[in-house]
């Protein structure tokens, strides 16, 4: 039975991966999970049942400890690798794991869906013949494949490949205290701690805040990046959390089942507005670092509204209740048939068990 080695790296990936981790089992392959205790992680392997072995956590924003830390991490990974002996390595975006492969010679395949992030990571690939790009067909047409020969690609963007699984579940309403009468914005800060982070991202979430926070009939679930973020937050928001206005969820939620039940979201990060645009519910985007060929794509064919200055958090932001007759879109399982296809197609090409097991 060949192993698959995935590395959930961050938040995002244990819902994008769930599905694929199911696929592969259902074609006779065994998956070993590793985490890294990033964000909200280790409450999603929680909320989502996953047995998982977490190794290594985030160590902040500063550049040079996150590049110790991802070495180290590395060699924390190549220990778990020795005694498990994948086949074929797999994680949306992971450094650390991609370096563990890479001195041990396992064949990997990194998946990605901000081409700017991937630089770095396809100069080092074009070298490393063992090593694959997964990327979404509109990076692959807007970009090409970065000179890497290595390259797949799948079809729409990665939110596909998990949303068609979704189903809408009404008791997070009353878990959360939502009321019907209220217009519910979900709320996900900048990542302040990223390595794309720009400061002017902060400043158009803080207008979106004072916007929000102004109108009476609004009930804000505010989904920080982590404790601190979240501390930060109830300080500057102080009298709005203490009216209930503002609220931090206690546990993990299904983040899609929440922005379900959102009449719009505003996020300044990627996942969680592509999740929204996957769902055809309104969604704005404070993010300004570089805009990548899957958001542009959403926001040419008006899915997603990118929010580049204060008079547009005033002039674009439509506060407005969806209603509740809204349906579900009609989901497609091309992205993750395709997805789980190519990770087969590399397993036989590098051959089951193919592992350097002298090591």
């Amino acid at each position: 039975m060949p192993k698959i080695w995935i590395d959930l790296d961050n938040s995002p990936h244990v819902p994008f991966f769930l599905p694929i981790i199911d696929e592969l089992q259902k074609r006779g392959c065994s998956v070993l999970l590793t985490a890294r205790d990033c964000s909200n992680v280790c409450d999603l392997l929680e909320f989502f049942k996953l047995k998982c072995r977490v190794i290594g956590r985030h160590y902040g924003r500063h550049k040079v400890v996150k590049v110790a830390s991802t070495c180290f991490r590395a060699l924390q990974l190549m220990r778990t690798a020795i005694t498990e002996k994948p086949d074929l390595a797999v994680s949306h975006g992971s450094r650390s794991q991609l370096l563990a492969c890479s001195l041990l010679g396992i064949p990997s395949i990194t998946v990605y869906d901000y081409e700017f992030a991937s630089l770095s990571l396809s100069k080092v690939l074009r070298r490393l013949g063992r090593n694959w790009l997964m990327a979404p067909e509109i990076i692959a047409h807007a970009n090409g494949n970065g000179g890497h020969d290595n390259f797949l690609s799948y079809p729409g963007i990665k939110e596909d490949v998990y949303v068609p699984w979704f189903k809408p579940d009404a008791r997070i309403k009353p878990q959360l205290g939502l009321l019907d009468e209220e217009l519910v914005v979900t709320v996900r800060p900048p990542a302040n701690e990223a390595h794309y982070y720009n400061p002017e991202s902060d400043r158009l979430f803080t207008a979106a805040m004072e916007v929000l926070t102004a109108r009476p009939d609004t009930k804000i679930v505010l989904l920080p990046r982590n404790e601190k973020q979240g501390a930060d937050l109830r300080k500057r928001w102080g009298t709005a959390f203490a009216s209930k206005k503002i609220i931090i969820p206690d546990a993990a939620v299904d983040g899609l089942n929440l922005i379900w039940h959102s009449d719009l979201v505003i996020s300044g990060g990627g996942t969680m507005n592509r999740e929204a645009a996957a769902l055809s519910v309104p969604v704005y985007s404070v993010f300004r670092g570089r805009i990548g060929a899957v958001d542009q794509y959403l926001s040419d064919n008006q899915r997603l509204v990118l929010i580049e200055n204060i008079a547009d958090v005033k002039n674009k932001i439509v506060l407005k209740r969806r209603g509740q007759a809204e349906k579900l879109p009609v989901g497609s399982l091309d992205a993750l048939n395709r997805v789980v296809a190519n990770i087969m197609v590399v397993l036989k090409y590098h051959g089951s068990y193919c592992y350097q097991r002298s090591i």
